[in-house]
C-alpha cells in the first residue's frame, strides 16, 4: 500500500534506533558512546565475537563492517523478525504510539483473516494440552515418559494430545468457531464426497508449530497407532501455513543464535526438543519434508553456517546429498553449510541419552564442510583404477559445481576438489612403487643409478629458510595494502587466491579483503582492528622488514603497485614451483627409464630460471635486500641431486 508522505520520516524520528536494535544485541560499553548515539555491538546477523556492528542514532542507520548488513529501523525489524515491510511498519508504529493509515481493504481483510485463523489454532492448542493431562491422554503420556520427556519440557514446547473422534470440532463449536473456520485453520478437514467435517488430528501427540513472530500457524502430529498410514503428519497448507517456508522452533532458535549459539538443523520434532533440553537451543527442523530453498534462506538469516545434523544411516546420507544440490546455486560468500553425521543407528535424542550432551557437542564440532561431503558422494564405494573412471570422476566433480553462481566460491571449490583428487590418485602409487625396484635405465643422459625413494623425497623438502622468506613477503604485501588503501583493488584476484603461511596473516588478509573498498588508511586499520583486534596489525607493522619497505615508509600509489606486482609474482613463482616439484616427485617415483631423468631435468631448468630471475631482479624496493633470498641450501641440494642422477646431462 502507499503510505502518506512524511509518515515514515515521522516514524523514524519518533523512534530511537538504539532502542530498537538494543532488544536484539548486547552493546559493547567500552567502544560505545551512548551520549552521542554512537553504539557498537556484535552483529545480530552473523556470528562473531568482536563488536563490528555500528549504530548511528543521529542518522538513524546501522552498518556491520563484517557482513555489510545495513539499513534503518524498518529494515532491522524486517530482518530480525522475518516480516514484510508493512508488518515491520506496524510493529514500529505501535511502539511509537502512531496509528497506521488504513490499508487496502483486501490486504486488511487478509490480515484480519490470518489473525482469526491463528486464534482458532490457539483454541485448538488449549484443547490438545488439556486432553494430554486427562484420562484419554494416558497412553500419550506413557509414550512421552518412555522417551524421557519431563513434564516441564512438555509445558515449554506446549505438547498436547488429539483424541480419537471429533472432540475438537465439538469444543470449537461450543466456543463459537465454525467448522469452516476450523477447516481453514487446518485443524479440521472435509471429505471430497460431501460427508461431514472431521478432526484432522486424531489419536496423535501434537506439536504446535509457530512462526518466527510466535503466531501459531499449524500443528504436527505423531501417531500413537503403530499401523497408522503416516507416523508423522503436518497440518494441511492453508492461508496461514506454508510448510516449505516454516521451521519448527524458529523463534526460540533465532533468539539463541543471537546469543552466539550455532544453528543446528535436526530431522524432527523430538530431535529438536531433545537438543534444546540438552543446551542446544538454537535448533530447528524442517516440517516432515526435505529442506527447501526458502527454508535455507530462513536458516541463513539466523546463522551464516548452519550445521545439518543427520542420522548416520543411508537415508540420512541421501538427504544430505540431495541438500548439496539444492544449496549449490544459493551459496554466497560467507554463507555455507556444515554436516554433522551421527553414529549409525542413532538420532540426536538417542545419542544424548546414551552418552550425554558432550557426545553431541563432539559430533557438532566435527561437522564437515559441504565440499567434503560432496567429495564423499562422488567417490565413496568407487574404484578409480583406469583412465576412463578417473575421467568420469573429473566430469562428475566439474558438473557438481557448475550451478554455483559466485565465481569466487566456484573457484575455491574447484581448487579444493582438485587437491583431493590429486591426493586420491597419488595415494594409490606408493604400493606400486614398493613392488617395483628402481631399475637402472639407459637414456639420453647415460646410466642412472638406483636411488632410494626416501633419498629423493628428502632432497626435495622445502627448507625452513624458504618458509621464512615467504612469511616475510606475505608481511610486505599486507603492509603495502594497509598503508596504501585502494591499491589492493587492482590486485584483488591475486590476493583472493593467496594462501597465507600463517593463520595470523590469513586473518589480516580476510579482514583486508572485507574492507577493500576503504580509501583511508586510518579507517582501514580501524575496521580491521574491529574484526581481528589490534595486536596482529601491531605485530605486522613492527617487523623490521616491513618498516624498511619503501611504499610502507613513503606511501605512494605507483610505488605500491610496483612493489605488489613484484612480490606477488615472486610468491606465485616460488609456490608454483614448489607445487610443480611436489607433483613431479610423486610422478617421478612411479616413472620408468628416460621419463625420470627427462622430468627431473625440466624441473631443474624451471628452478634455475626462477633462481636466475630472483638474482637478476633488483629494484630500489626489492625486499631480497631485506633477507628474502631463495634458500641456498635448497638450491645446492637440488643441483646435487641432479648431478647424482644424471652426471652426463647436457
Amino acid at each position: 500500500m502507499s503510505l502518506p508522505p512524511g509518515f515514515l520520516d515521522e516514524l523514524r524520528t519518533r523512534l530511537s534506533l538504539t532502542d530498537v536494535v538494543g532488544r536484539k544485541v548486547m552493546w559493547d560499553q567500552r567502544k560505545s558512546n551512548q551520549g552521542k548515539g554512537d553504539m557498537w555491538a556484535p552483529c545480530p546477523f552473523h556470528q562473531e565475537k568482536s563488536a563490528s556492528f555500528h549504530v548511528n542514532d543521529k542518522d538513524g542507520y546501522y552498518y556491520c563492517f563484517g557482513c555489510h548488513a545495513k539499513g534503518d529501523a524498518i529494515s532491522f525489524v524486517r530482518e530480525t523478525e522475518n516480516v514484510g515491510f508493512m508488518e515491520a511498519v506496524e510493529i514500529l508504529a505501535q511502539e511509537a504510539g502512531m496509528p497506521v493509515p488504513k490499508r487496502d481493504p483486501r490486504a486488511q481483510e487478509k490480515s484480519d483473516k490470518r489473525a482469526e485463523l491463528a486464534d482458532v489454532n490457539e483454541a485448538a492448542n488449549r484443547f490438545f494440552r488439556l486432553a494430554l493431562s486427562q484420562q484419554g491422554g494416558a497412553q500419550a503420556r506413557a509414550y512421552l515418559d518412555k522417551r524421557g520427556m519431563k513434564p516441564e519440557t512438555r509445558e515449554r514446547f506446549e505438547i498436547g494430545y488429539a483424541p480419537s473422534g471429533n472432540a475438537l470440532l465439538r469444543v470449537l463449536k461450543d466456543q463459537g468457531v465454525s467448522a469452516e473456520a476450523a477447516i481453514e485453520a487446518g485443524v479440521a478437514a472435509k471429505p471430497d464426497d460431501g460427508r461431514e467435517p472431521y478432526d484432522f488430528f486424531r489419536d496423535r501427540i501434537v506439536f504446535p508449530i509457530r512462526d518466527a513472530r510466535g503466531r501459531l500457524i499449524s500443528f504436527g502430529g505423531r501417531a500413537m497407532d503403530p499401523n497408522a498410514r503416516a507416523k508423522y503428519l503436518n497440518g494441511p497448507e492453508r492461508l496461514l501455513f506454508d510448510k516449505g517456508n516454516a521451521l519448527y522452533n524458529h523463534g526460540p532458535a533465532r533468539a539463541a543464535c543471537g546469543r552466539g549459539q550455532t544453528l543446528v538443523v535436526a530431522e524432527g520434532y523430538m530431535d529438536v526438543i531433545a537438543l534444546s533440553e540438552a543446551g542446544f537451543e538454537a535448533t530447528v527442523a524442517p516440517l516432515g519434508t526435505a529442506i527447501t530453498d526458502r527454508q535455507l534462506q530462513l536458516m541463513w538469516r539466523m546463522s551464516d553456517e548452519p550445521v545439518i545434523a543427520l542420522d548416520g544411516d543411508k537415508a540420512g546420507l541421501r538427504a544430505a546429498f540431495r541438500l548439496i544440490d539444492l544449496a549449490m546455486p544459493l551459496l554466497e560468500a560467507g554463507k555455507g553449510l556444515r554436516f554433522a553425521i551421527l553414529p549409525e543407528g542413532q538420532d540426536p535424542d538417542e545419542l544424548i541419552k546414551a552418552k550425554g550432551p558432550e557426545a553431541m557437542q563432539e559430533v557438532l564440532d566435527g561437522a564437515l564442510p559441504m565440499v567434503a561431503l560432496l567429495w564423499r558422494r562422488e567417490t565413496e564405494g568407487k574404484v578409480f583404477d583406469s583412465p576412463e573412471r578417473r575421467a568420469a570422476l573429473d566430469k562428475s566433480l566439474k558438473s557438481s559445481i557448475q550451478t554455483v553462481a559466485d565465481p569466487s566460491i566456484k573457484r575455491h571449490y574447484g581448487e579444493i576438489l582438485n587437491d583431493m583428487r590429486r591426493e586420491l590418485f597419488r595415494g594409490k602409487r606408493p604400493a606400486a612403487v614398493e613392488r617395483r625396484a628402481w631399475r637402472p635405465a639407459r637414456g639420453k643422459f647415460g646410466k642412472m643409478p638406483a636411488i632410494p625413494t626416501e633419498g629423493l623425497k628428502a632432497s626435495l623438502i622445502v627448507s625452513g629458510d624458504e618458509t621464512q622468506a615467504d612469511l616475510m613477503r606475505e608481511a610486505v604485501v599486507l603492509a603495502v595494502c594497509l598503508t596504501n588503501p585502494g591499491v589492493a583493488l587492482e590486485f584483488l584476484s591475486q590476493l583472493e587466491a593467496l594462501h597465507m603461511q600463517s593463520e595470523e596473516h590469513g586473518q589480516i588478509l580476510h579482514a583486508l579483503l572485507t574492507h577493500v573498498d576503504e580509501e583511508e588508511a586510518d579507517a582501514l586499520r580501524e575496521k580491521i582492528s574491529a574484526m581481528i583486534g589490534p595486536a596482529p596489525l601491531d605485530r605486522l607493522m613492527a617487523h623490521p622488514h616491513v618498516q624498511i619497505t619503501p611504499p610502507v615508509r613513503r606511501p605512494e600509489s605507483d610505488l605500491a603497485q610496483m612493489c605488489l606486482t613484484e612480490e606477488l609474482a615472486k610468491l606465485k613463482a616460488r609456490r608454483g614451483l614448489k607445487a610443480e616439484v611436489d607433483e613431479s616427485v610423486a610422478d617421478l617415483l612411479a616413472a620408468d627409464d628416460e621419463k625420470l631423468t627427462w622430468r627431473l631435468k625440466h624441473a631443474a631448468e624451471a628452478r634455475n630460471r626462477a633462481i636466475k630471475a630472483e638474482a637478476e631482479d633488483r629494484t630500489e624496493f626489492d625486499t631480497a635486500e631485506n633477507g628474502l633470498e631463495l634458500s641456498r641450501s635448497e638450491r645446492d641440494a637440488f643441483r646435487a641431486l641432479l648431478n647424482k642422477i644424471a652426471p652426463n646431462r647436457e
